[in-house]
């Protein structure tokens, strides 16, 4: 790919820099780090490829405008000190792949770079396929880099992504490592049609954060339909709320390589149509492949967060899934290889196991039984077991999830181990969500998801104390 000409207009970037500082800026628009660029850029062709900018080295600042259709074709990265502003209501295509080798359209920002994408309620910012009838894996998806903390020796490349120079497509690592880095601002963004997989088990998701800092703001976002994972968090101190994953082939929300962040009020709705070959779960999280203990140590926190899978049993232990013929769900959340985790205030359901602890490779269970790692205040169900250890992906037996030594509190399990809640005929019983298994017809609403008024669950999920904050007169985001 070559670097794609742009022409600059001085006047206009002045013009634009002084309304970017303006007091009287208009509300929903972008502020920009004035220390990183007064450069603007204004793309001459609404087809972006290859390294945006300028020249290697120079710090430019490149403006979508929600006024041009734009198109990403095949990989497009913003350069290391470069910053790329999206403005309310903009909508970018990625084109497709034109070849299984090839990956199509998608957006990169590098170590080093900024993106500014800070869409409204009723003007996101919407990243679609340029197919005229859009299916999953269309095009790569959004990749983000950053300089924060890894448990890799040194920097390395994203999954999935090749480097393009003069744009280096590494992340995290012990040189320069920033755990407050800034990777810029993403809030009412909506991905759809996005992943895209190379080859087996390498893998571009709908969201892809990479050694990502807690300086980057992350708000707002749905992943739809994504081919692999929705949300992927390979490393990084970022933290993440009022996150949608609905439709991924693979797992809503991942976790690995020393993520240390928190992800907080999230909705992670399963497709019930297919299913990956690698088992689709809720939320999946490793230390490593391996599962070492190279530090840093994979230690989430989960907050408030809802995940519902399949509307019965039958449905949820299929294993000849589309698209494959070989896919299958797997679990509710599965915890495995050497992770920690805090997971508090949240709900599983529709899965055949709840939450799993894979002790095959690395302590995650023992360290859940010391006390290292936490679970309490949720409502766990499954048609079969609610709380398992496994050993390699095979559930074992029911783990004693509720001890009194380590003080966890769980609301509710199924009929399988103890009947304190959830009924393995009735996933709703003593939460009463209105219909969790249904999709609304827009999405303005995310009434079926939001637990009925009962003291255990008010104030668990990814709505609580029953606020609805995806509710928009027009609505940011969709259900199907």
């Amino acid at each position: 790919m070559t670097r794609k000409p742009f022409i600059l207009t001085l006047a206009a970037a002045t013009v634009l820099g002084a309304v970017l500082v303006s007091s009287c800026r208009k509300e929903g628009q972008p502020t920009v780090d004035r220390s990183v660029s007064a450069t603007q850029i204004i793309p001459s062709n609404p087809t972006l490829s290859g390294v945006l900018g300028t020249n290697h080295g120079t710090k430019d600042t490149i403006h979508l405008t929600s006024a041009v259709a734009w198109h990403l074709s095949g990989l497009v990265y913003v350069d290391s000190s470069d910053v790329l502003i999206i403005d309310p209501g903009t909508v970018i295509r990625g084109d497709l792949s034109t070849s299984s080798s090839v990956p199509g359209g998608g957006l990169v920002i590098t170590r080093g770079a900024k993106i500014i994408a800070q869409g409204q309620p009723c003007s996101p910012i919407i990243f679609t396929s340029a197919a005229t009838a859009p299916a999953s894996g269309d095009w790569s998806g959004v990749v983000i880099l950053g300089n924060a903390s890894t448990n890799h020796s040194g920097r390395v490349q994203v999954e999935g992504i090749p480097s393009n120079p003069p744009a280096d497509a590494t992340f995290g690592g012990t040189v320069g490592t920033n755990d407050a880095d800034n990777s810029g601002i993403l809030k009412y963004v909506r991905i759809e049609y996005a992943g895209y997989e190379l080859s087996t088990d390498n893998e571009i998701n709908g969201l892809t954060l990479a050694g990502v800092g807690s300086g980057t703001t992350l708000d707002y976002i749905e992943v739809f339909k994504s081919k692999d994972d929705a949300f992927e968090f390979f490393g990084g101190t970022v933290s993440a709320s009022h996150l949608i994953a609905v439709d991924a082939l693979d797992d809503m929300f991942d976790t690995d390589n020393g993520y240390n962040g928190t992800i907080r009020y999230a909705l992670g709705l399963a497709d019930t149509t297919r299913a990956d070959k690698s088992q689709s779960n809720g939320f999946e999280s490793d230390n490593n492949a391996t599962g070492t203990t190279t530090s840093r140590i994979t230690h989430p926190k989960y907050r408030y967060i809802t995940i519902v899978g399949l509307p019965n049993a039958a449905r949820a232990g299929i294993s000849n899934g589309a698209p494959s013929g070989t896919g299958l769900y797997g679990r509710g959340a599965q915890l495995r290889r050497n992770a920690e985790f805090d997971i508090d205030s949240c709900i599983y359901m529709g899965y055949k196991f709840g939450v799993s602890l894979d002790s095959a490779l690395g302590g995650t269970r023992d360290k859940y039984y010391s006390g290292v790692s936490l679970l309490k205040h949720s409502f766990v169900h499954a048609y079969n077991k609610p709380y398992v250890t496994e050993s390699n992906g095979n559930p074992v037996t029911t783990v004693g999830f509720n001890v009194a030594a380590n003080q966890f509190t769980i609301f509710a399990t199924s009929a399988a181990n103890g009947n304190q809640g959830f009924t393995t005929a009735n996933p709703n019983a003593n939460i009463a969500l209105a219909n969790p298994f249904t999709r609304p017809a827009t999405g303005t609403s995310a009434a079926n998801w939001i637990p009925g008024a009962l003291a255990s669950s008010r104030f668990v999920g990814a709505f609580p104390n029953r606020v609805d904050w995806t509710t928009s007169t027009c609505g940011w985001l969709r259900w199907k």
